[in-house]
């Protein structure tokens, strides 16, 4: 196993628990940034919200393997899952965009157990799938909703090279092609309801630090679908 040393430790708890600008730390937890702040009257799509994990591989101090890797989960995990609890029990319509309906079910069954009060909706959309994301656009249209919030959330990572059903490489369609395109297609919506309700809408992009790993040149777009340079 990977032991870290007692001054890792320290400076990675200095770190996560450093106060910014606003009075929080990345320790601050979604019900404290939140406290005192009511979502009531909002309605928010946020996408990614069952439960999912991330496996993270890094070299083993140990010579005879080559790498280490960690499978992190629970049975809440997920940032969507929780944006979209803590929305919920502050007052907002939330809008749960699942791939897996059955998984997001769940979720959706643990916010209304904590929150029996809470208005929370759920909808299919597979963000690496153009076609799934204009039917969704679509789908909420039909429903004739205001949009204030979205949380543009669901991504994947290190996965094999896989091409997604539109032809564009797996992570790059999910995590970008597909967000893009359901930004695009609510965004009317969401500026026909700030000007009805004077109230300004927020679109919230999920990023990750695993930007600054990437190849020296940056992102190479004319060989986003090259499987050989694939890493």
């Amino acid at each position: 196993p990977f032991h870290s040393s007692e001054r890792e430790e320290k400076m990675l708890s200095w770190k996560f628990s450093r106060k910014g600008a606003t009075g929080f730390s990345w320790a601050s937890t979604a019900d404290e940034v939140t406290a005192g702040v009511t979502a009531s009257g909002l309605t928010a799509i946020v996408t990614g919200t069952y439960p999912s994990f991330v496996l993270l591989t890094y070299p083993s101090p140990d010579p005879s393997i080559s790498f280490h890797s960690i499978r992190l989960s629970g049975a809440s995990s997920g940032i969507g899952a929780e944006t979209a609890r803590v929305l919920a029990a502050r007052g907002a319509h939330v809008v749960m965009a699942v791939r897996n309906l059955a998984a997001g079910d769940t979720v959706r069954q643990a916010v209304l157990a904590e929150t029996p009060a809470a208005s929370v909706d759920l909808m299919e959309l597979d963000v690496s799938s153009l076609a799934s994301v204009r039917n969704f656009a679509a789908d909420f249209a039909a429903r004739g909703l205001p949009l204030n919030i979205l949380v543009n959330n669901a991504g994947i990572m290190a996965t094999p090279f896989t091409l997604s059903k539109d032809g564009i490489e797996m992570q790059f369609a999910t995590n970008h092609v597909g967000h893009f395109l359901l930004t695009h297609l609510v965004l009317d919506t969401m500026k026909k309801t700030s000007r009805e309700s004077n109230v300004e809408g927020r679109i919230v992009i999920v990023a990750s630090e695993g930007h600054r790993v990437t190849y020296k040149e940056g992102i190479r777009f004319a060989k986003i679908n090259d499987e050989q340079g694939y890493v």
